[in-house]
């Protein structure tokens, strides 16, 4: 139960946890350390874990008033168990870091210092990363992809320690593995982002949970993240380029095929012409009704939760 009368605290640390048992108690220790003089809390988020992670929190938090467990019923991934602590966070800048001790606590002030100079943002960048070579590479290629595809370019979008402004995040809504796009969903509002070399250590306990599938998830959110970066307002704009297109190659080889007949007296009936441009035809009218509904839903999404097309950083 939580202490309403307790100060709020500045800084909101969420650790989502997966069978992490036995680093958790060193993580702790590691953070309360690096985080001498700070007003901290600490938010662990239990994704489904089965090896006695959950009663370890249990026990620390009773010591701890300024912890808290949140126990999601089931492992429902990283992205949701983020998502939970950040929802249930009170601190002013928030703090994501993984239980495996592979972040380390002691880079938390500089996230901070860089956070004072006015960035909304501040990304960790493993430039020395202790894992093997089958994580490495793909998550070069990945991160590669989305400075790319986003426009916002990092070195490190896997890193999970980063800092936040919370009025930054409040407003994205996370899902699937959304939680390692923040900062290019984050973009769309005109934030500030910057990004610093941190430590990575070895994993001393447990094994990882990450695979190769996971890097295919990744490339499919990303374009999920593409699609609601440019078009999420204007649908009508992706929807209708490829609409319009289809439907001139549909005139065209019509064009084509009354040529054919007009000067070379050919049949029109089984030209592979007259085939291609029906469909053509059907295809551009299915693409340009699929943008005109994507429209009528983005207008009702932001009419109905009067969810404004804009965010405002100030006003004097």
């Amino acid at each position: 139960m939580e202490n309403n009368n307790l100060p709020e605290p500045k800084l909101s640390l969420v650790v989502p946890i997966y069978n992490e048992k036995d680093s958790i108690k060193p993580l702790v220790e590691n953070i309360v350390n690096s985080l001498d003089g700070f007003s901290f809390e600490i938010i662990f988020v239990d994704d489904g874990s089965t090896d006695g992670s959950c009663e370890i929190i249990k026990s620390i938090i009773g010591e701890n008033a300024n912890f808290k467990l949140i126990q999601l019923r089931r492992n429902f991934g990283q992205t949701a168990a983020l998502a939970a602590g950040f929802d249930h966070s009170k601190g002013e800048i928030l703090i994501p870091i993984d239980a495996d001790m592979q972040n380390d606590p002691s880079d938390i002030p500089k996230l901070l210092e860089k956070i004072e100079e006015g960035y909304d943002i501040v990304s960790g960048w493993r430039k020395k990363r202790n894992d093997p070579l089958s994580k490495r590479i793909p998550s070069k290629i990945a991160n590669f992809l989305i400075s790319i595809i986003t426009g916002v370019h990092l070195h490190d979008y896997g890193c999970t320690l980063k800092a936040y402004k919370k009025d930054v995040v409040k407003n994205i809504n996370l899902y699937g593995e959304m939680h390692r796009f923040i900062p290019a969903l984050a973009s769309w509002n005109g934030v500030n982002i910057a990004e610093i070399q941190v430590q990575h250590h070895p994993r001393k306990f447990g094994k990882t949970k990450y695979g190769l599938s996971r890097t295919f998830r990744e490339v499919l959110d990303l374009i999920t993240v593409k699609f609601l970066l440019s078009f999420s307002t204007k649908p009508i704009q992706l929807f209708g380029t490829w609409g319009i297109l289809s439907l001139f190659l549909s005139g065209a080889c019509g064009i084509m095929l009354i040529i054919l007949k007009l000067v070379q007296g050919k049949d029109m009936t089984g030209n592979p012409l007259l085939y291609l441009a029906i469909l053509f035809s059907v295809l551009g009218i299915q693409i340009i009704m699929m943008g005109l509904l994507g429209e009528m839903m983005a207008r009702i999404y932001h009419e109905s939760r009067n969810h404004p097309t804009y965010l405002v950083k100030d006003s004097l």
